[in-house]
């Protein structure tokens, strides 16, 4: 699947690039390689469709994302792409862009809001990402104890409350593994480390911990390096499984280093501009939530082909 994503850029109608549109992007930061990537294709498939893109870098706060989207309407843009950083807070904002008729598409993750303030959301199902990797552990571990530490998303981050809603939705009932210690990395390599050497500190050196569960690749490729330098054997001492399926997991899967990620696809953009083509067209309501896949990817699945296939996606 991950080779399709440039082509989807490519496989647009000349009709909707012959007709520029002027559409605002407020992206969270670039707190993540997939969060790069996510950047890199968005602007790549405005340019090829020939969407004036107006991108703002939040730079993970919210009172810049509104701000931007502030901006945006003054502009009088064609529509709003938003890739909210956290869930709630958006009703006044998003109620402004209605008054001005600019529709708002939300990418990758979810508000707290009714449905009618936005178009249409595009992403995958969060809850179900987390199940997947929790799933992935249950059959793992069969009957074993497992003592797991979770690196969450930042606070208040649909990601970081649906990804460990849905983890502990897949281990419910599973007895011999628990959750003992979890704590927010903030998706963040740097506090994906930080965050596991005080797990290790606190867990006998790391001996007592069975897995970690992170809810993002970058975290889990931070408490790899965390492990390492504190002579632990990531992947083998300690099961690794997280989501995103960004290059760099795909290595560290490769090495040995981790088992296991969940794929989350940047191409969240693609969806996004052809329910806004659609429904600039003949006023063609979307659906509200665009779901895309999450698969499951492990060392079986030939890692150093995967990270080939997405090294130069601009994670």
């Amino acid at each position: 699947m991950i080779k399709t994503l440039l082509a989807t850029a490519a496989a647009v109608s000349l009709g909707a690039a012959a007709q520029a549109q002027t559409i605002g992007f407020s992206q969270i930061g670039s707190e993540s390689g997939w969060r790069a990537a996510e950047t890199t294709l968005t602007r790549q498939q405005a340019e090829e469709r020939g969407i004036d893109l107006r991108f703002s870098d939040a730079q993970q706060r919210q009172e810049n994302q509104i701000a931007a989207i502030r901006s945006f309407i003054a502009q009088g843009v064609d529509a709003i792409l938003l890739a909210p950083v956290v869930a709630t807070g958006w009703d006044s904002v998003l109620e402004e862009a209605q008054e001005a008729e600019i529709p708002v598409v939300l990418l990758d993750r979810q508000v707290d809001s009714s449905e009618d303030l936005y178009l249409t959301a595009v992403g995958s199902d969060l809850v179900h990402e987390g199940e997947v990797a929790g799933q992935w552990l249950v059959d793992t571990v069969g009957d074993d104890e497992c003592r797991v530490v979770e690196l969450q998303g930042t606070t208040g981050s649909s990601p970081a409350i649906d990804r460990k809603t849905g983890f502990e939705n897949a281990i419910e009932g599973h007895d011999n593994i628990e959750i003992v210690r979890s704590q927010t990395g903030d998706f963040t390599r740097t506090g994906g480390k930080e965050v596991m050497e005080s797990f290790l500190q606190a867990e006998g050196g790391g001996g007592e911990i069975c897995a970690l569960y992170a809810h993002n690749d970058d975290m889990a490729i931070g408490a790899i390096q965390a492990m390492k330098e504190a002579g632990v054997n990531p992947g083998e001492d300690v099961l690794v499984v997280s989501i995103d399926a960004v290059p760099d997991i795909f290595q560290a899967m490769a090495n040995g280093d981790a088992n296991a990620t969940v794929e989350l696809t940047p191409n969240m953009a693609g969806p996004a501009f052809d329910a806004l083509e659609a429904y600039m067209e003949d006023g063609t309501e979307p659906e509200k939530f665009i779901q895309t896949e999450s698969k499951l990817y492990t060392q079986d699945d030939d890692p150093m082909a995967e990270y080939e296939a997405r090294k130069d996606l601009g994670y």
